[in-house]
């Protein structure tokens, strides 16, 4: 079945420019969330998202109620939330796959879902703007698609995406919004910023870099964080490049080096570092070949690594 808005069948391909002014509420939803103050969230329940990750939690989870990702700049930040039973989706998409990635955030609402259930799925779409390479009008363009191509009804909620989140300053383009946060009991969005990306920032943000594919970082039933035990090759010139100065930082390795924020090149700096560290990371970093397991402290705030089970 298709993507709708208002209960209409959704016309694509169009741009998002397009789309919003064929549906109003679409545009005065997003001018809103342009408009919206950053938040800068803590640590408390919060389940922070990096890229190519996926989370999925509902209100019934006792230590997650915040689902947020931030530092897209050619990327989409993807909510999908069945309004039945609250179950509640964040992705952090690059467009190096999106036909694979649609159908895995499709399964993990699934997964909690009881179909005789009433509610509906609603679809929540931020990030990008109006890049000189038109990655990020070719992201939305994916992701429209991908999600009309679904078999359920999918109700297109909030469009703030490319042309739609674009700002201009001195003839170059910026994103407005770069992160957001659902609240997964609420299901409030709104724009977000983190301090705190863990845990296992540095581990996670290696595996994007060396071309990892999408995974679920999260299990709502045991109320964990779990990384699964993968391998990358050593990253190749990995001396040359911690070698180069922050613009060929930005010019090799972001999709829009004038539009990054001022992290970027530290983050990556960092991640580069941590690779020539850890050249082969499946005994170092999972010891026993076994998966990393994370959970909340008492009071919800911090991680706190919790010993595997047995193999």
């Amino acid at each position: 079945m298709p993507l709708l808005v208002e209960g209409r069948r959704v016309r694509l391909p169009q741009s998002a420019g397009d789309l919003v002014r064929a549906h109003p509420p679409l545009e005065e939803r997003a001018r809103l969330l342009r408009g919206q103050s950053v938040q800068h969230m803590g640590p408390q329940g919060l389940l922070y998202v990096q890229q190519r990750e996926l989370a999925v939690t509902s209100p019934k989870d006792g230590s997650i109620s915040i689902l947020g990702s931030d530092d897209a700049t050619t990327c989409h930040i993807v909510v999908l939330r069945h309004t039945g039973n609250g179950a509640t989706c964040l992705t952090h998409c690059d467009g190096s796959d999106t036909k694979a990635e649609v159908p895995l955030i499709m399964n993990s609402i699934k997964s909690f879902s009881d179909h005789a259930q009433c509610g509906r799925l609603e679809l929540h779409l931020v990030g990008g703007f109006s890049d000189d390479r038109q990655l990020s009008q070719k992201l939305t363009h994916q992701l429209l698609s991908e999600f009309d191509g679904q078999e359920e009804d999918i109700h297109l909620v909030t469009l703030c995406v490319t042309e739609l989140n674009d700002r201009e300053e001195n003839e170059n383009h910026f994103p407005v919004i770069y992160g957001i946060a659902v609240n997964v009991k609420t299901a409030e969005i709104y724009r977000a910023a983190f301090q705190d990306r863990g845990p296992e920032e540095e581990l996670r943000a290696a595996r994007a870099l060396t071309g990892g594919p999408m995974i679920s970082i999260y299990d709502a039933k045991t109320e964990q964080l779990r990384i699964e035990p993968f391998s990358w090759v050593p990253f190749p010139h990995v001396d040359f490049w911690l070698q180069q100065d922050d613009k060929q930082i930005l010019e090799n390795f972001s999709t829009s080096p004038l539009a990054e924020p001022p992290h970027f090149v530290e983050h990556i700096r960092s991640t580069l570092m941590f690779l020539k560290k850890y050249p082969s990371p499946t005994n170092t970093l999972f010891p026993g070949n076994k998966a990393l397991l994370y959970k909340k402290n008492e009071d919800g705030g911090l991680w706190e690594k919790i010993s595997s089970p047995g193999s």
